[in-house]
């Protein structure tokens, strides 16, 4: 669509708009469903205490994450522009105005940040769907190369994994993120859905599955459960990084938030359980198969050897069934990468547009190539750079950006402005239970919860 490839100057009802509700949702939930949900849900559930670890998460992702992500898209939708000029427009006070706008370009430069490693992951994520491939045309040596983590391949992969990016969020917010995510989550789901029945007809499934759905009370409120699970949950939901503000910038008028985000944090939740219901009876099925799961100090292995050397083992085991399987695992993983990075990207990309920066098509390109960049040095520099990269942005900074997004929801922005703005999809909603606790919740409970825990966190 031409029209979504010009820098606007228009007022904000030129922006561009999702074709209908199911386009936004399924947008919406590609960028909540990521690596994160099929890597490190599972992955910290296990290490977590099982269902103790899911039933903490559950209740963060709708006490918290839910009413934030209502916030987040219903300042979207008010400013119909990228994270930095909406939260500057919320107030007409100067401090205020001052402290939207640090905000917007600390969540842009959050997200590109985020971009850098998770570029890394979807290389190796790549690799290693491609060493099956090779392995069966007999290219061992390149097979071998390919799941070393050998920097040169991981880079070509992760630059054409962005390139990929970069041309879905070029062709438009319509053309490009909309029909795509369209595709690939009916994909998504399927594949999961064929690899957990796959799973549970395996010995072993069923002590995974037991352990997934029995809860270790004792782990029930240990820090380091209540920190993973807040950080999940945020990440999950793509909170606090100016990602659901600008797809609630493309929302209609006519939209009606609360359900739309109710539906979104649904269905992340239930991929998230079904990662769960594939990723920890599939660890079990392996340590049936004698593929040990453990470390030597009898902790389980971390999610990157789960998923790059614990899975792929299992996989051999079913010969040439096992090749479709780990192109399955890996196609899946690249399929929640890619929508999540296209949401991602998104956000610079607006950020380029709405400031008179760059056209779409330049601003995609051009942003791409400087992450690359950036990800070159991560990789170059991995033992330093890549823990602290993750660390900083998804365990401090999208608690901390949440927190402020919250706040300016709560307290700046007037209760009349945000009724009027929830009013256009939602004619009712004065009168509705929904409304009776909401302004309340996000103004006192959302920020006191979020604040208790960053303490802990620091």
């Amino acid at each position: 669509m031409d029209h979504e490839n010009t820098v606007y100057d228009q007022p904000s009802e030129n922006a561009p708009q999702f074709t209908s509700r199911l386009g936004f949702y399924l947008a919406a939930v590609g960028s909540a469903v990521g690596i994160g949900n099929i890597w490190g849900f599972p992955a910290q559930t296990a290490d977590n205490g099982g269902a103790a670890f899911v039933l903490i998460y559950l209740c963060f992702s709708f006490l918290l994450a839910w009413p934030m992500l209502v916030a987040e898209l219903v300042i979207g939708r008010y400013g119909r522009s990228d994270p930095v000029s909406t939260l500057e427009s919320v107030s007409n006070r100067s401090f205020c105005k001052f402290l939207g706008k640090l905000t917007g370009w600390a969540s842009t430069i959050t997200v590109l940040l985020i971009y850098t490693f998770y570029a890394i992951i979807s290389g190796w994520i790549i690799c290693f769907g491609l060493a099956p491939v090779a392995v069966a045309l007999g290219l061992d040596s390149l097979a071998a190369s390919l799941t070393s983590f050998n920097p040169l391949p991981t880079m070509i992969a992760a630059g054409a994994f962005m390139a990929m990016v970069a041309a879905i969020v070029s062709g438009g917010v319509a053309d490009g993120i909309e029909k795509w995510c369209s595709r690939l989550m009916p994909m998504l789901v399927l594949l999961i859905l064929l690899l957990i029945v796959f799973t549970m007809t395996q010995e072993g499934a069923q002590d995974g599955l037991r352990y997934f759905v029995l809860p270790d009370f004792s782990k029930l409120l240990s820090k380091d459960l209540l920190i993973s699970a807040l950080g999940q949950s945020f990440f999950s939901m793509s909170l606090g990084v100016g990602i659901m503000v600008v797809y609630g910038a493309y929302l209609t008028r006519d939209s009606n938030i609360p359900v739309m985000a109710a539906s979104v944090a649904v269905t992340d939740t239930l991929v998230a359980v079904m990662a769960g219901l594939l990723i920890i009876p599939g660890m079990y099925v392996a340590l049936n198969h004698g593929i040990d799961i453990y470390t030597a100090e009898g902790a389980l292995k971390s999610a990157d050897k789960l998923v790059f050397d614990v899975l792929p083992q299992l996989f051999l085991q079913f010969g040439p069934l096992g090749i479709l399987l780990s192109l399955a695992f890996f196609l899946l993983l690249t399929i929640t990468a890619l929508t999540s990075a296209v949401s991602i990207l998104e956000v610079p990309v607006a950020v380029c547009q709405r400031r008179h920066l760059a056209r779409r098509n330049a601003s995609s390109w051009l942003i791409s190539l400087i992450t690359f960049g950036v990800s070159v040095c991560v990789m170059i520099w991995f033992d330093v750079l890549f823990d602290f990269v993750v660390n900083l942005t998804t365990r401090y900074a999208m608690p901390l950006l949440s927190l402020v997004v919250c706040i300016y929801a709560a307290w700046i922005w007037s209760r009349d402005q945000k009724l009027r703005e929830l009013q256009k999809g939602y004619p009712d909603v004065e009168h509705s239970l929904f409304w009776k606790i909401w302004p309340w919740y996000i103004r006192f409970f959302c920020p006191f919860m979020v604040m208790v825990l960053i303490f802990f966190i620091f």
